[in-house]
């Protein structure tokens, strides 16, 4: 996120401290393009470039930042598929970290 212009920054970081205290960010959804839909995006455009945040918070007590990265559709406004299975890729990951991290821990809390 460190090499994107400063605005940009600024907004992701707005909004994900938004999530981190279990708001929702003004502009926030479902990701969409067959992506499960507890993956959720922020965009945020600047300079005629447009970035993207995709994030998480499907596990009880944990939100998980999956990928940030400038859009760079080749067609259209879908975000290319080497970007989809990238935050694919880590939305399993975050799962299998919160099971094995966190899930018998809230499930005490209950």
């Amino acid at each position: 996120m460190r090499s994107m212009p400063e605005d940009v920054q600024d907004a992701f970081g707005a909004a994900l401290l938004d999530v981190e205290y279990g708001d929702v960010p003004e502009g926030a959804r479902a990701y969409g393009e067959g992506l499960p839909k507890e993956i959720l995006k922020i965009a945020e455009d600047d300079d005629g470039n447009t970035y993207r945040a995709a994030y998480t918070v499907a596990f009880a007590g944990v939100a998980y930042v999956l990928a940030v990265f400038q859009k760079k559709s080749k067609t259209g406004n879908e975000t290319p598929k080497t970007d989809k299975a990238r935050v694919l890729e880590r939305y399993k990951a975050a799962k299998a970290h919160y099971e094995s991290t966190y899930a018998k821990l809230f499930r005490k809390q209950k």
